[in-house]
């Protein structure tokens, strides 16, 4: 391996990666560039900087991705209605190629050698930020530092930083016991007590929802307007897709929407316990299909749902730059054409209940439909050779006596 000179490192600002950038420096004797990205994690960034400065680093990005996060890589995702194993809305996995690239761009704005990265050795995110970095610079070097060395416990995390002289905050208040990962579009909850998959979560855990118990008693109403298959209005005021995000999370949390909990299987190989709260996700996913139910053929719709475990799959395990998931990505945005117009949403103690749902470009058609008279728009009497027809199959195997049941 050549001398590594320069490193760009994914840095929070938080321990892990604090102590990763000090220990890059001296293992590797190079200069460390940190990359801090705000995806709408809801927290203050500005100490990073001064972290990173403390340690004699010149070169800190911190930049506000929330937007081009929601736009591109989100909204995207949600036109497929994408769900990883029936239950996981992919918040974590779909910010990690947003992250990668900018790692890559600013490894090339640099000059640097290798990019770096906190994820530990046992988790999915080593996986998705390597196979970013590899497809968009082939030939990056990535140190892993969890991959490496022999800090494994938070106590050696916390002697090295009193050994090296790192700050360490002293949070006020009880700190979460709890490994969390947070952005526009979830937050995410490992470790601790939850680790049992027969712990229920206690209460205090929550941060972005209240529980349905305690939610109001009057339901919450939204109008949600769509157009090409992505959000751009609410109650008739338009909205950029960060903002979608950011109005959905606090009105949805409010009525105690989005919480999940669920044993997943890690693209390394074991299962996992998480939980999560995904408010904006479980009103967007609802409302897309809604809008969907009217809009898109049925064969079309039917073709979509069974592309979407392989989609949401490639995202999980890190193939978002990969040809087979643009390939797909250009199938499903070819569907959203007429995905145009209005979902009525009921929010209420934990629920999200479509009540209406109307568009121009609507495949519903009442005159067929109607219970009543249709004035000859259908023929039922038509149904009774269609029925024949799909039954022959059957009707010839039961004449040769072959058993069905």
């Amino acid at each position: 391996m050549s001398k590594i000179n320069k490193i760009v490192l994914a840095y929070s600002g938080g321990l892990d990666t604090s102590v990763i950038a000090k220990w890059l420096q001296e293992e590797y004797q190079a200069e460390i560039v940190t990359f801090t990205a705000d995806l709408g994690q809801g927290e203050e960034l500005e100490p990073a900087r001064a972290k990173a400065k403390a340690m004699g680093i010149k070169e800190i990005y911190i930049e506000d991705l929330r937007e081009e996060f929601a736009r591109d890589f989100v909204f995207p995702m949600f036109r497929a209605n994408a769900i990883y194993e029936g239950e996981y809305y992919l918040g974590t996995s779909i910010a990690r190629p947003l992250i990668a690239k900018r790692l890559i761009e600013i490894a090339n704005e640099t000059g640097a050698d290798a990019i770096s990265h906190g994820a530990t050795g046992k988790g999915n995110d080593q996986v998705r930020f390597e196979l970013g970095a590899y497809a968009l610079k082939p030939g990056v070097q990535v140190i892993a530092p969890w991959r490496e060395w022999d800090l494994n416990s938070r106590e050696k995390l916390m002697a090295y930083c009193d050994a090296h002289g790192i700050q360490v905050e002293k949070k006020k208040g009880k700190k979460s016991p709890y490994s969390m990962d947070a952005n526009l579009l979830h937050i995410s909850y490992e470790g601790d007590m939850i680790e049992d998959p027969w712990n229920e979560p206690e209460e205090d855990m929550w941060l972005w929802t209240k529980s349905p118990e305690a939610a109001p008693d009057k339901p919450t109403y939204l109008d949600i307007t769509y157009k090409g298959g992505d959000i751009v209005a609410i109650d008739g005021q338009e909205m950029s897709p960060a903002t979608v995000m950011e109005f959905l999370n606090k009105v949805a949390g409010e009525n105690g929407v989005g919480r999940t909990d669920i044993v997943e299987n890690r693209y390394v190989g074991m299962k996992a316990r998480g939980c999560y709260e995904t408010p904006a996700g479980f009103v967007m996913m609802k409302a897309h299909r809604a809008i969907e139910s009217i809009t898109l053929d049925r064969n079309a719709a039917h073709l979509k749902d069974e592309l979407m475990p392989r989609y949401a799959e490639l995202i999980y395990n890190g193939y978002w730059w990969s040809p087979e998931r643009k390939m797909l990505q250009a199938a499903i945005d070819e569907t959203q054409t007429h995905v145009n117009g209005t979902v009525r949403v009921k929010l209420y103690k934990g629920n999200v209940v479509v009540v209406g749902r109307k568009s121009d470009d609507s495949l519903f058609d009442e005159s067929i439909a109607t219970f009543e008279d249709d004035a000859g728009a259908y023929d039922q009497k038509d149904a009774a050779g269609f029925i024949k027809l799909n039954a022959l199959r059957l009707r010839i195997a039961a004449k040769k006596g072959r058993e069905l049941l």
